[in-house]
């Protein structure tokens, strides 16, 4: 049964060409879907079209299952190339926090979702530190310790911790795996198992200061601005695409560990800002950059 709020939402992509709007607002016409959102765009460098679309679920006389049956005849008319998806708002999506012991995030992200501001719910914390135990286990969500070598340290350890966090994680099957200040580089193999679901937090205005300290290396470049980028995480360190980035003003009477306070309120709204676009299906990759379409 569809509520009067719940929506579909289709996001689709493919080379550009005459006809796609058309094609696209003339089928959901015919099915008498009534469009709530529409945004479109075309990336002139690669001449590739870019589309979100949402349909109140009510307006239609079939599920999202047939909507993507019957989309996906209009797809493949449209191009061969084309990737879409079909979302619907009345399902719930999960989330999969992997942590260390820096708990800003953390918090930030369980109370919006407890408050009901991020469209998710949280099926479990992974941390390679127990400091945050207490304060997850206060949500009433399972918090699960996963110990690594020290800093440095390669080889079957490491390999191993990451292969328990992969089975815990995917045990979930998570619309997202949100490295909150998981403070661990991801192996590649993770990096491609997750693609597009991998959401990291940096604490740096990228492409500037990547790796890690990168308030030290600010403070010690004199810069005025500081940020934070919220990105996809791919095998490339901290080179995903961006989701979100904010900037803070600073100036040289700032210390290191000011730079790191006002830092933490910029890390939480960007990681928040772009999971929540995520999790909406507002974020459609192209290469090495996004189309949000906020």
């Amino acid at each position: 049964m569809s509520t009067p709020d719940r929506r579909y939402v289709i996001t689709f992509s493919c080379p550009d060409r005459t006809g796609i709007v058309a094609r696209i607002s003339g089928f959901l016409a015919d099915a008498g879907g009534w469009i709530t959102e529409a945004a479109y765009h075309t990336d002139s460098d690669t001449e590739w079209f870019f589309t979100r679309q949402v349909v109140r679920a009510s307006s239609l006389p079939f599920d999202a299952a047939e909507l993507r049956e019957r989309f996906a005849d209009v797809a493949r008319e449209l191009s061969d190339q084309a990737t879409w998806r079909v979302t619907d708002t009345g399902d719930t999506k999960r989330i999969v926090l992997l942590v260390t012991k820096e708990g800003h995030c953390l918090h930030d992200l369980l109370g919006r979702v407890a408050s009901g501001e991020l469209p998710c719910e949280v099926s479990a914390v992974i941390g390679n530190n127990e400091a945050l135990r207490g304060m997850v286990e206060a949500h009433g969500l399972p918090f699960s310790y996963v110990p690594f070598p020290p800093p440095g340290v390669n080889g079957d350890a490491r390999s191993a911790a990451f292969d328990e966090v992969a089975a815990q994680v995917e045990a979930h099957d998570p619309h997202a795996v949100v490295l909150a200040r998981f403070m661990q580089i991801l192996p590649a193999k993770l990096c491609e198992a997750w693609a597009g679901r991998a959401i990291n937090i940096h604490h740096s205005f990228l492409p500037s200061f990547v790796g890690a300290r990168p308030y030290h290396q600010a403070h010690a470049r004199g810069v005025k601005l500081i940020g934070a980028t919220c990105h996809y995480v791919t095998a490339d360190l901290d080179a995903g695409p961006i989701l979100e980035q904010d900037v803070i003003r600073i100036d040289h009477g700032d210390t290191v560990a000011d730079m790191v306070r006002l830092g933490r309120d910029a890390e939480k709204l960007v990681l928040a800002r772009g999971l929540r676009w995520h999790l909406e299906d507002r974020v459609l990759v192209q290469g090495n950059k996004t189309i949000t379409f906020t």
